[in-house]
């Protein structure tokens, strides 16, 4: 008997002995240590609560129907619940109210905390400011840590919830968490602190820096570093971004590790620093474009050998491929790579040129162990018109299990309302999130975000989705997305793609589409313009900016309402007169799809249409749904 006691008590002793301790500060902390994000969070799982449409339909938070766990007795609605260890470490929505926010920790019967649901996001209560608070692209974000021990429940005290996610860490039972309070201790609060100054440092690396400089032609690669002894590449600084633009992505960067059969890295040095459809964009904490440099501060652990390169393709008959200038500095340590405590960075590219009906699109999917910490998504359309094909929900299934299930693709980037002025409208770029692009015109999009402080850690598999259109992955496009995780060795050998010319080309539809609400005027005269309505009884001129669209000849379409207060209107460009007069008036009200107006020129000099409006006080409505341009060939 007196062995399975010691063994008993020497298991209890090691336990608490090599318990971690979890607090605000330490969790701040992980947002602070960039250095760490190789290191594997054994033990812990991450998971999200969400208002999706568990019936696989739309109604994501629309109808409210779905943001409950469940309704009290009074009408309040319990929208949170966990029974361990944890820390609540992203909250989203693009519908905040003022209704209290009840948080109970530890299985209390009264509050511990409570506040305005808006007030997580406004900047207005610390300690919930920026950086990790705030609202941009549609969606409101906190990312400030919320840890509990011994449970946690998130009642609202109002009867309606709309859109949502609480994405939450559980860990294990013998971690001494320290309960959140918001009145911040010393350390928590030097923590928050000294986060914007420790995030802005990133961008001065240290350690020993190897430069090349070289000429690359079309057809051939250069070796911008390679290390024959191990360690870890800080950062990657790219400069001549410029130089990666265009249609064609003919240059590729290539990353490998070690003695492993395939690159770690392998795709367009466009879609790894978050170009937009050729173009630069992303400026995220850890990788992107500013200032014509293209810099990655992803820390890579390597445990022998490394080697990066650059592969300029050969591109197809009659495309321009002219010599890039190189410009490359590579940072490193020497800190060598721990197999059993940390990953090495894979990437997973995935040029899915044309989408599968009734399958969703794949960021990773793979076996091992490991952890997830990025995506970058270009989505294109190829139905011409509005992006539905971003009503997707984001799916992630871990080790077996469904663990986090999102309600719409902006909303995974941390934005909502797409297609609505100021919202989901453009390119944006914030620290951990962002915009990468978005066109009407072209029916395309994109976004990015980073997995720091809520990596998500997987001991067996992985499958991390998201769907194209709003129901049965019905609204066909042209996915490429880019995974970044961390592992002992890539999930998916062999199955990624290798760029070619058919894979890295972006794509240019035939067809495209004007629609009024992100439409850029400029008026001349008395003319009133109220969404997608014209207004003016004493005449006028409305310029309609398609400076955005690719040059050459196109035929000009318009929905269009005619009605009894409808007006005349001549379509011209610069001092060219390209119509005659166009009348919007008729007996009754009558709508008229796609119809033909006249053709137009796009170059340089004329990007743009000027509607010249009659002056008729009793004709004076101009009622355009949209413009659709096809591309003359």
């Amino acid at each position: 008997m007196k062995k399975p006691l010691l063994f008993l008590l020497f298991s209890v002793l090691c336990s608490t002995i090599y318990a971690q301790t979890i607090s605000t500060a330490t969790e701040i902390g992980k947002l602070v240590a960039i250095q760490d994000l190789p290191t594997y969070w054994d033990g812990t799982t991450l998971k999200q609560f969400s208002s999706y449409d568990t019936t696989g339909k739309n109604d994501d938070g629309f109808s409210g129907k779905y943001s409950f766990i469940r309704k009290n007795q009074d009408g309040s609605l319990v929208i949170f619940e966990d029974k361990g260890n944890g820390v609540i470490n992203r909250i989203w929505t693009p519908t905040p109210n003022d209704d209290i926010f009840d948080f109970y920790f530890g299985g209390a019967d009264i509050p511990s905390f409570s506040i305005k649901f808006s007030d997580l996001f406004s900047g207005k209560v610390y300690p919930f400011i920026s950086p990790l608070t705030g609202n941009e692209l549609g969606g409101f974000f906190c990312y400030f840590p919320i840890a509990y021990q011994n449970g946690c429940k998130i009642i609202s005290r109002g009867k309606k919830l709309e859109f949502y996610q609480i994405q939450y860490r559980n860990y294990p039972s013998n971690y001494q968490v320290q309960t959140f309070k918001p009145e911040l201790d010393q350390q928590a609060r030097a923590a928050l602190d000294g986060l914007s100054k420790s995030w802005s440092s990133l961008s001065n690396p240290t350690g020993n820096a190897v430069t090349k400089k070289a000429i690359l032609a079309a057809g051939k690669s250069v070796t911008i570093a390679q290390f024959s002894k191990g360690g870890r590449i800080a950062a990657i600084k790219l400069k001549n971004a410029d130089a990666y633009r265009g249609l064609n992505k003919q240059v590729s960067i290539k990353i490998t590790w070690d003695d492993d059969k395939h690159p770690a890295v392998f795709m367009p040095v466009a879609d790894f620093f978050g170009y937009a459809y050729g173009k630069e964009s992303m400026q995220s904490l850890l990788i992107g474009s500013l200032d014509n440099v293209n810099y990655c501060y992803f820390p890579m652990p390597f445990n022998k050998k490394a080697k990066i390169e650059l592969v300029y393709g050969t591109p197809d008959a009659g495309v321009k491929a002219d010599p890039i200038q190189v410009d490359a500095t590579i940072y490193t340590s020497e800190q060598k790579y721990n197999p059993a405590k940390e990953g090495k960075l894979y990437t997973y590219w995935n040029a899915d040129k044309q989408t599968t009906p009734g399958v969703p699109h794949e960021f990773l999917s793979g076996t091992g162990k490991g952890h997830y910490v990025g995506t970058i998504l270009q989505a294109q359309g190829l139905i011409p018109g509005m992006t539905l094909f971003f009503e997707g929900d984001d799916v992630t299934k871990i080790d077996g299990e469904l663990r986090l299930h999102g309600t719409g693709s902006e909303d995974y980037f941390n934005g909502g309302w797409y297609a609505l002025l100021d919202r989901w409208d453009r390119k944006m770029s914030l620290p951990l999130h962002g915009s990468l692009d978005y066109s009407l015109p072209f029916a395309r999009t994109g976004g990015y975000r980073l997995f720091i402080a809520d990596k998500m850690p997987f001991e067996k598999e992985i499958i991390h989705t998201i769907e194209h259109g709003p129901e049965n992955n019905d609204k066909p496009g042209d996915y490429t997305s880019v995974a970044f995780y961390y592992a002992g060795k890539p999930l998916n050998e062999g199955k990624q793609s290798t760029p070619n010319n058919t894979l890295v080309k972006v794509y240019i539809p035939d067809t495209l589409m004007v629609y009024p609400q992100l439409t850029q005027y400029t008026v001349g005269g008395a003319v009133k313009i109220e969404g997608n309505i014209l207004h003016s009884t004493t005449g006028g001129q409305v310029k309609i900016d398609l400076s955005e669209l690719p040059k050459g000849e196109y035929k000009l379409y318009a929905d269009m309402e005619k009605s009894t207060d409808g007006a005349d209107i001549m379509i011209w460009q610069r001092q060219k007169k390209i119509t005659d007069w166009i009348t919007f008036n008729a007996t009754n009200r009558t709508y008229i799809p796609n119809n033909y107006l006249c053709d137009i020129s796009i170059d340089d000099f004329k990007n743009a249409i000027t509607l010249h409006i009659k002056r008729d006080a009793n004709k004076s409505i101009v009622n355009i749904g949209r413009l659709i341009l096809v591309r003359k060939r």
